[in-house]
């Protein structure tokens, strides 16, 4: 006896299946929204945030290499997905579920690949992307038990029954789709150097000026001049060496500090998000956070290397024996120990608590990290490189001597 799961008399069951194939799109839609949020944020007051820990964490899966496949969200592919199976549901037929059925095997992989991934790789699970793994095994569950398979067919046969014609079509179909959001990935890439850039420019210089903290920190990354505020770009950075979106910035300011050399001031602002050190903000969110900013801040003149070699190492950072190897290296074991170091990076995280609260859910305006105060005017969260870029370029104009400004020169001579 022939079975089917989307074939007359088996409303229920395409019901189901046709629920899993929408589960599927849904959760596609919104993995694919986030990842354009986090990588192409329209502005400094609307970003991305998905992040309720360390492991729940929506922004690591945002900004990894698999996040994207030569422009191509990943998320598209699943959103596919997820519409063959719901028209397959409201349009059955044997060749069609077949094929769908093969897809389900393949997607199934898939979505073991990405998990093992996720888990094993980038220590975290983004919870858009579970909705999908979740809605993926239910859709291949349905496949599995009541899919068309002929009398003949034992069940691993039947999911290579797919019928070419459609694969064919289908595979053409996902592949314009493809080209597309490729254009459009390309096409947000390019704004964030341009439209977007200098709306953000303007964002920046909308916000109101704040003080510096009474404790500027001795430990910088980059040094231009020897007074902190002599430089022509200051930034004091409130970070934590075990945040996902403090290892964004890592990248894009070693990218910077690098073109503007010469012209940037960085104080490494300590804000461990960890109990044991931080009592400004009621957040326990990274072990061994504190440690690590210990250890940097043991010997001033291996702070920066120090610095380094922590975000080159992010995953391997979050081990206590890495640590102790890290503090070894560098002839830090002392620094846990050390009162008047971890009395130093305590003042220094508690200049967190001078800034007037951001947030009715935090008494401070230090709240998160990263949180950057870039010549006086603070910014909470990640920004990408064109977004920075932009800002320092207007910084450096704004402080140009007479006759070195820059301007746009647009005009019509309108006599006769």
């Amino acid at each position: 006896m022939k079975r089917s799961l989307t074939l007359e008399g088996a409303r229920l069951r395409r019901f189901g299946s046709f629920l899993s194939g929408a589960g599927m799109m849904a959760a596609s839609w919104l993995t694919i929204r986030h990842f354009f949020n986090a990588n192409f944020p329209e502005s400094i007051f609307r970003g991305a945030f998905c992040d309720i820990s360390t492991f729940f964490n929506c922004d690591s899966s945002a900004y990894s290499a698999i996040a994207q496949v030569m422009g191509v969200p990943l998320g598209y592919f699943g959103l596919f997905t997820g519409a063959l199976v719901v028209i397959g549901a409201l349009f059955p037929s044997r060749a069609f579920e077949r094929t769908n059925k093969s897809l389900a095997l393949a997607n199934t992989l898939g979505v073991l690949s990405l998990f093992s991934y996720s888990v094993f790789v980038l220590k975290s699970l983004c919870l858009l992307c579970s909705g999908f793994y979740l809605f993926s095994l239910l859709s291949f569950a349905l496949f599995w038990k009541y899919g068309h398979r002929d009398d003949h067919e034992s069940q691993i046969r039947s999911f290579f029954g797919f019928s070419f014609k459609h694969a064919l079509v289908f595979g053409l179909i996902l592949l314009a789709g493809a080209y597309g959001f490729q254009q459009y990935t390309a096409a947000r890439k390019d704004a964030q150097l341009g439209g977007v850039a200098t709306r953000v420019v303007k964002q920046y210089y909308s916000l109101a000026q704040v003080p510096a903290p009474s404790l500027i920190s001795p430990y910088w990354t980059v040094r231009a001049t020897e007074r902190f505020e002599d430089a022509p770009i200051r930034i004091v950075e409130y970070a934590d060496f075990r945040c996902s979106d403090c290892l964004f910035l890592y990248q894009q300011l070693k990218r910077l500090k690098r073109e503007y050399k010469g012209k940037i001031n960085i104080a490494f602002q300590f804000f461990p998000l960890e109990a044991k050190c931080n009592t400004v903000v009621d957040k326990d969110l990274h072990p061994g956070a504190c440690d690590l900013s210990f250890m940097a801040a043991a010997d001033p003149a291996k702070f920066e290397a120090i610095h380094d070699e922590i975000f080159e190492n992010f995953e391997k950072a979050k081990t206590p024996e890495w640590r102790a190897v890290l503090a070894k290296k560098y002839g830090v074991e002392g620094a846990l120990n050390d009162q008047a170091v971890q009395d130093l990076v305590r003042r220094i995280i508690e200049t967190g608590a001078e800034y007037e609260k951001t947030s009715d859910k935090y008494a401070h305006g230090i709240r998160s990290t990263p949180t950057l105060i870039i010549n006086n005017r603070m910014i909470i969260g990640t920004l990408p490189y064109a977004h920075l870029k932009a800002i320092f370029e207007s910084l450096l104009a704004e402080g140009a001597a007479p006759g070195e400004q820059k301007f746009i020169e647009n005009w019509v001579n309108l006599k006769k």
